[in-house]
C-alpha cells in the first residue's frame, strides 16, 4: 500500500471520527444528563466547536510550512468544511429554538445584538467557502480567484472571535476568549510576515 492509498484508507477516517467526536461527546452528555438547559449547552458547544475548527483551518498552512510536512493540505478542506458543519449546527439551534424560524425576528436580534450580528456575519462569509471547497469549483473559478474568495477565512476567524469575545460579556460566565484573538492574530502575522519575507527575498 503507498503512503497515498494508506492516508485516504487509514488515516483520512480515523480524522473523519476525531472530528465528530465533539457531537458524539454532545449527544452522549445531553443523553446522561441534559441539565436546566439543553438549548444553551447546545449553543454554546457547537458555537465553541466551530470556532476551534476555524483556528484549526487556519492554523494547517503555517504547520505546513514550518513543519514541511505538504501531506497537511489535504485536510485544510475538511477542518473548514466541519466548521462549517458545526456552524450550522449552531445557527440552527439559534434559528429554531430562539426564533421558531421566524426570519423577520431572528433578523431584529440580529441587528439589535451585535454580539449576534457579528456571528451571523461570520456564518455567512462560511457559505460561500464551503459550496467552493470542491475541486470543480476551483478549476471553475481558476486558482487566483478562488484563493482571493477564499481569503473570507480571515474575516470569518475575526468576526467568529469578537462574537465569542462580546457573546462571553454578556451572557457566558467569566471564560478568557483572549486566547482565540491573540491565535488568530499569529496565525495571520505569521502569514503576513512569511509573505514579506518572501518579497524581500525576490527583491534581492
Amino acid at each position: 500500500m503507498t503512503a497515498t492509498q494508506w492516508r485516504r484508507r487509514v488515516f483520512k477516517p480515523v480524522v473523519w471520527v476525531l472530528c465528530l467526536a465533539p457531537l458524539s461527546y454532545l449527544i452522549y452528555s445531553l443523553y446522561l444528563d441534559p441539565g436546566p438547559n439543553p438549548v444553551e449547552t447546545i449553543t454554546n458547544f457547537t458555537g465553541i466547536w466551530t470556532l476551534r475548527f476555524i483556528m484549526l483551518t487556519l492554523a494547517i498552512t503555517p504547520l505546513r510550512w514550518l513543519t514541511g510536512v505538504n501531506q497537511l493540505v489535504n485536510y485544510r478542506r475538511l477542518a473548514g468544511l466541519f466548521a462549517f458543519f458545526y456552524s450550522v449546527l449552531h445557527f440552527t439551534t439559534f434559528f429554531f429554538f430562539d426564533h421558531q424560524f421566524d426570519v423577520a425576528a431572528m433578523l431584529d436580534d440580529v441587528r439589535k445584538r451585535p454580539y449576534i450580528t457579528a456571528g451571523f456575519f461570520a456564518f455567512v462569509l462560511m457559505i460561500p467557502l464551503a459550496v467552493t471547497s470542491t475541486t470543480g469549483w476551483i478549476r471553475r473559478m481558476g486558482g487566483k480567484n478562488w484563493n482571493l474568495l477564499h481569503r473570507l477565512i480571515y474575516l470569518t476567524a475575526m468576526s467568529a472571535v469578537l462574537h465569542y469575545y462580546w457573546k462571553v460579556s454578556v451572557k457566558l460566565p467569566p471564560v478568557n476568549p483572549r486566547n482565540y484573538a491573540i491565535l488568530v492574530a499569529v496565525l495571520l502575522g505569521f502569514r503576513l510576515w512569511r509573505n514579506f519575507a518572501r518579497k524581500r527575498a525576490s527583491e534581492v
